[in-house]
């Protein structure tokens, strides 16, 4: 049966064919064999073995079979052939095997270190470093790149790496330029698009709209897997003086990822390693504006908030680099200090106060800070020892004082509303963690309304870090989507709106919960505003111009030339009475612990949450609001 199949096919030596060899000698020397010739063979046809191997190389990274029998030499000497026989490149379809030829490089090593030992071995890396350097399109620098950030993460193999020193100025580059090259070589003219650029990013089963998705995905990627190769050189305290350059460092806090690839910590996982290394936190400490960033992500909710929170830790512990920050740091930190386990980290919230009682020269409103902070965990201890009657009576009081904080809201008195929910904040139990995330939420309302949103998304942000689980309050995340968005940090407000909506959508309390399985108008006003403000390719939208197709005219995306288009957060939820869509936090009100699960669950996690991307959020709830709250 083998006979006559190997007799029907008219290619001697091919590979699917050796493949299907069932004695397992032959079919071993026949690939070692397929693997030594190919790279020095013309035939027409070559793509679709490599394409069959990419796959396999997809589906089995941790099979030792082809790795033994030659692959990356196999892979290697097709790289360079492309790079120095461009009659071969582009005759048939060659043009695709440089990048399917890296991919594979780039899958089984991924894994295993013996495997990286041998495509070392087997001198993958200097031809990995052309496509690196662009000698080909930026599709193959993606696949190069990725390649190479797997065999610089292993110690056995870093080395080899590192020895090429121009790697970390190319990927630096690379980092800070990904988006502006993928934006004007390929997404903003449409009709230029090079055929096989397009079919390796949809398969060849989309149109111009999908293909224009996929290179944002691309784009992210390209510069993510930058920053992860990057990441690898700055644990060596060598390279630190070529990776803390200012005008590299302002830059990371803004490369995020987008929304098309949440899984990587892209620029704050970068600056969380430098911040480790006392040479990366004095260069950290000085650039302009990196101090406000880290704020910022350690306010938010993103999966890689503490990141932010272990990177303005270390340089508070810091004696270098301690008084340059504090008087930034302290009233972020302080925001965050009720907090308690975030994913897999515990007690951060007492990591924070340890660290914030060690701090010296600071400014009185730090001090003050940090005082009435500490006093409140003493104020915690203190009430453990009280009798249950006294905390009762307590809670009541502060019951009766947040209700005629609400009578003076619904009168319109905000700033009386304010002052009377601070003062049911000190009457409750600090152990009420429930009715303080009410009251908190609720002055954290009353300051939007009051055009105060610093102080907004400061309450909202203790009342996230309350809640339970942590930074999944509807009603905050909401109320500092407006804030944030007030402030003009888009990033932020959308990542707010979007968890808002999810947990609307999974929420248990019927004043929350969606209707008609619909988004209200609202909120995507918001989340729409937001989508355009922090696109991917704004920025180089805007330097190199709006994408252009042939007899058409189109404007930069995520460019607002009309203002009344979008209505402020504040504007936009203020009813035809005059009342705000969200109302008044209440007590039983409050969700059912539990419910409302992560919209991107970025780490593997025992509750396996639910994924819901936000082109799903865009599209198919609704929410009912209560119209007795705030």
């Amino acid at each position: 049966m083998d006979k006559a199949s190997s007799q029907e096919c008219p290619y001697p030596g091919c590979f699917f064919c050796v493949m299907k060899e069932g004695n397992p000698s032959k079919r071993r020397s026949c690939i070692l064999k397929f693997f030594r010739d190919l790279p020095s063979q013309d035939d027409d046809g070559q793509v679709l073995p490599i394409s069959g191997l990419w796959n396999t190389a997809m589906a089995h990274p941790n099979d030792p079979e082809f790795i033994e029998l030659g692959i990356f030499e196999c892979m290697s000497a097709l790289i360079w052939k492309g790079l120095k026989n461009r009659r071969w490149l582009y005759h048939d379809q060659n043009i695709y095997i440089p990048y399917y030829a890296a991919h594979i490089i780039g899958s089984y090593t991924m894994n295993m270190e013996e495997f990286a030992e041998r495509a070392v071995e087997a001198g993958v890396i200097p031809p990995l470093v052309e496509l690196l350097r662009g000698r080909l399109t930026w599709v193959e620098q993606r696949v190069a790149v990725r390649a190479l950030g797997h065999l610089a993460t292993y110690s056995s193999t870093f080395s080899a790496v590192a020895n090429h020193g121009e790697i970390l100025e190319i990927a630096i580059q690379l980092a800070m330029s990904s988006l502006e090259i993928v934006y004007s070589h390929f997404y903003q003219y449409p009709d230029q698009r090079m055929s096989y650029h397009c079919d390796l990013l949809t398969r060849g089963m989309g149109g111009v709209e999908m293909e224009s998705r996929k290179a944002e995905e691309w784009a992210s990627q390209l510069q993510c897997w930058s920053l992860q190769l990057i990441n690898c050189f700055a644990f060596k305290p060598e390279f630190l003086p070529t990776l803390c350059k200012p005008e590299f460092l302002v830059n990371l806090p803004v490369m995020w990822g987008g929304l098309v690839n949440e899984n990587s910590p892209a620029g704050i996982g970068l600056l969380r390693t430098i911040c480790q290394h006392k040479l990366g936190r004095g260069p950290v400490a000085a650039c302009s504006g990196m101090i406000e960033a880290l704020c910022n992500i350690a306010r938010s909710s993103d999966d890689w908030q503490y990141m932010a929170v272990e990177c303005l830790l270390w340089l508070l512990q810091d004696p270098n680099t301690s008084h340059k920050v504090i008087d930034k740091a302290v009233p972020t930190l302080v925001d965050l200090a009720e907090i308690t386990n975030l994913g897999d980290h515990k007690k951060l919230g007492d990591s924070i106060i340890s660290v914030l009682q060690e701090c010296s020269s600071m400014g009185n409103r730090s001090r003050e800070l940090i005082e009435e902070t500490v006093n409140s965990r003493q104020r915690l201890k203190w009430e453990k020892t009280m009798p249950k009657e006294d905390l009762h009576i307590k809670q009541a009081a502060a019951l009766v004082v947040k209700l005629e904080g609400n009578s003076l809201f619904s009168s319109g008195d905000i700033a009386g509303a304010a002052e009377k929910y601070s003062e049911a904040l000190s009457l409750c139990p600090m152990r009420s963690k429930k009715e303080r995330v009410v009251l908190y939420s609720n002055r954290a309302q009353c300051h939007l309304l009051l055009q105060q949103p610093l102080v907004a998304i400061s309450d909202a942000t203790r009342a996230l870090c309350l809640h339970n689980p942590v930074n999944r309050h509807a009603k905050s995340l909401w109320r500092r989507a407006q804030a944030y968005d007030m402030l003009g940090l888009a990033k932020e407000s959308l990542l707010d709106a979007i968890l808002f909506i999810n947990e609307c959508s999974q929420s248990n309390d019927p004043d929350l919960s969606m209707r008609q399985n619909k988004v209200p108008d609202y909120a995507e006003r918001l989340v729409k505003k937001q989508m355009r403000a922090a696109w991917l390719f704004k920025e180089a939208a805007l330097k190199h111009g709006g994408v252009h197709r042939k007899g058409e005219e189109r404007e930069v995306y995520g460019n607002e030339t009309d203002d009344s288009e979008w209505e402020t957060a504040s504007e936009s939820d203020i009813g035809d009475d005059g009342r705000d869509h969200m109302g008044l936090d209440d007590e039983e009100e409050e969700q059912e612990e539990g419910h409302g699960e992560k919209w991107k669950n970025r780490e593997k996690s025992s509750d396996k949450s639910e994924k819901t991307s936000a082109k799903g959020m865009r599209h198919g709830y609704s929410i009912k609001l209560a119209e007795d709250e705030l």
